[in-house]
């Protein structure tokens, strides 16, 4: 059992390196591959960002409490998953409003992903109270937040998941691969949905169907918009060369 230094003033430091690395690893990509940032800022305006904003904010604090909420007491918390649930809902909704078809998702996969894997070590450092920690088990990595109790390091599981699927896209994207360049956001979207919806049966969240918890259902959710949309491009790419 591997015991781990915790302090609930991790979260907060894991929040603010998870944004700056974001923004960070934005400013490189923007070097990189300029034309990708230039499309994103000819298909919207300002009001996308704050429709996206707002929403990945709602969505974030609303899955989150109603996570941990329930027999008449109310926790307030805030959740990844749910962010971008909330995101891609108010994306959606902008891009209808203004008859945008195509994905404008790709710019944000490479920072999203950086802000995870940074975010979910802070999650982990910041212990119990962070409410994140998985079910008890035997294994040699478990970790101890503090309780003499050997855990599933769930946010190493994610982190750990979210860096691989990271190192996979720049690869592509650096050798030209197609679906990195027009499928990117959807990519990511199922992916972090899959591999999520694995480790949510190694926590101890409170369950609402069956052996599912909230965020099963919802990275169930992810998963089918990603796939959905994927397809869709495809067709309608397919359809336009016909």
């Amino acid at each position: 059992m591997i015991v781990v230094p915790t302090a609930l003033w991790a979260h907060y430091v894991g929040d603010f390196a998870a944004w700056a690395s974001a923004a960070l690893m934005a400013r490189w990509q923007h070097s990189l591959w300029p034309a990708q940032t230039q499309q994103l800022a000819r298909r919207t305006e300002p009001s996308y960002f704050l429709a996206l904003g707002l929403c990945a904010l709602i969505g974030a604090w609303a899955f989150g409490s109603l996570n941990l909420s329930g027999g008449g007491r109310f926790v307030p918390s805030h959740s990844i998953a749910g962010a971008l649930a909330g995101g891609i809902i108010g994306v959606e909704l902008w891009k209808w409003r203004h008859g945008i078809r195509a994905s404008t998702g790709g710019a944000f996969v490479a920072p999203l992903c950086t802000g995870i894997v940074i975010g979910r070590l802070g999650c982990l450092f910041s212990g119990l109270p962070d409410q994140t920690y998985g079910v008890p088990t035997a294994l040699p990595w478990a970790v101890d937040l503090g309780d003499g109790t050997g855990r599933h390091p769930v946010q190493l599981y994610e982190a750990g998941s979210m860096a691989l699927f990271l190192f996979v896209y720049l690869r592509a994207r650096m050798a030209g691969a197609r679906w990195a360049q027009t499928h990117a956001f959807h990519a990511m979207i199922c992916v972090y949905a899959a591999q999520r919806f694995a480790w949510e049966f190694l926590k101890p969240y409170p369950t609402v169907i069956g052996p599912f918890n909230l965020f099963h259902l919802l990275l169930g959710g992810l998963f089918a918009y990603g796939l959905v949309w994927w397809r869709r491009d495809d067709t309608e790419r397919g359809a336009g060369h016909a």
